[in-house]
């Protein structure tokens, strides 16, 4: 039983629990810090059907991935590399076409730009036949970038991700490698994995599971092209108690166990409030955005929050989630935080639910809210 291995924390763990017993996921892992200190450190359920779920395994975090370009950006700020109000054009000639020239890094990081493309032919396509169809790409019609705003699952973060490689002539995925994993010590962690790691995790790189299917269906999101051909704001790989240590890093002011990743005053900019009160026309609820990440907007009401942090969360709290199974966050409040992967993607209301009940069961454990009802051991 879950709850078992996770005494410390009876409501969560009764949470998880009840989730696999309703056919919400077959598992997942929970990492927790407070002020930068592990205090779960959990591996539950099942990988897949009759193999348990480790520390070792390397969940996809999907859209949970996007902060890590909003790190690097943020980086290449601080080196004068290039402000967050130049135009796009600016460093990427050919993204001007068709009348684009006045959409600027910030308006991508906001997701205010008016390019909500949902299928930008990854993985078939290479990075550079992706590229071509962004550029050619018109704005939406009747959208004034920075003024209205639509979640954009992925043509954005390509073009981000090409602004990081001509701004410092490596890859996205090496230069997040090399300047953001590799220097935190998470060394299993990778957006576009080589081919060679591929090989050898093998069985490691867990699954997500369709909930709405009966039985439940692997989403095929595991094969060599989806692992290996990056897509920047999507398909990072990696366990959570390493992606715990990107969220400490900022907790700290952007420096983590002799890594100096940012300075404190650019991580206060990459998650300020950029974007307030505005509807997102593709959650169709207003949602305020910091440059990258998703902030806390639980004051506009629970019915507005798609990528929420439960009723418990400061309205400081920043993180990210991915569709229907992990999330991600810091609470500075609270010096909290979280990383939360879950193989099974239910329907969109059952997985709100499921992650309003787990957060608000994480406060309540960890002693940061009071108890709203006994805890089911």
């Amino acid at each position: 039983m879950i709850h078992r291995a996770a005494a410390s924390i009876p409501r969560t763990a009764r949470e998880l629990e009840a989730g696999i017993e309703a056919g919400l996921h077959l598992g997942g892992q929970l990492y927790l810090s407070l002020d930068g200190e592990a205090v779960v450190d959990l591996a539950f359920g099942e990988a897949r059907p009759g193999e348990p779920m480790r520390p070792g395994h390397l969940p996809l975090w999907l859209s949970t991935s996007k902060p890590v370009a909003a790190v690097a950006l943020g980086q290449l700020w601080e080196e004068g590399a290039l402000a967050l109000d130049d135009p796009v054009g600016r460093h990427i000639p050919e993204f001007a076409a068709r009348g684009k020239g006045g959409i600027t890094i910030r308006h991508l990081m906001t997701h205010t730009a008016g390019l909500r493309l949902l299928d930008v032919g990854w993985p078939e396509s290479d990075w550079e036949a992706i590229l071509e169809r962004i550029y050619g790409m018109r704005q939406e019609p009747r959208w004034e970038a920075g003024f209205q705003a639509g979640y954009h699952p992925s043509s954005s973060w390509f073009v981000l991700g090409e602004l990081i490689r001509r701004a410092t002539g490596r890859p996205f995925e090496r230069y997040v490698r090399e300047r953001i994993f590799e220097p935190l010590g998470m060394d299993d962690c990778w957006i576009g994995m080589p081919v060679e790691r591929f090989l050898a995790y093998g069985d490691l790189l867990a699954p997500v599971w369709d909930m709405t299917a009966s039985p439940p269906a692997e989403l095929g999101w595991n094969d060599e092209p989806h692992v290996t051909r990056c897509s920047p704001g999507a398909n990072g790989y990696g366990p959570m108690r390493q992606l715990g240590r990107l969220y400490e890093c900022l907790l700290a002011g952007g420096a983590l166990g002799g890594a100096r990743l940012l300075t404190p005053q650019t991580v206060e900019a990459l998650t300020a409030r950029h974007r307030v009160g505005v509807l997102d026309k593709t959650f169709r609820r207003p949602l305020d955005w910091g440059l990258g990440f998703v902030l806390n907007s639980s004051y506009q009401g629970e019915d507005a929050i798609p990528y929420g942090y439960g009723p418990h969360a400061s309205l400081r709290t920043y993180g990210h989630s991915g569709y229907r199974t992990s999330t991600a966050c810091a609470d500075p409040r609270h010096r909290l935080v979280v990383a939360l992967a879950l193989n099974g993607a239910p329907d969109e209301d059952a997985h709100r639910l499921r992650s309003d009940r787990i957060f608000r069961a994480i406060y309540e454990d960890l002693g940061l809210a009071p108890a709203s009802s006994p805890a089911v051991v």
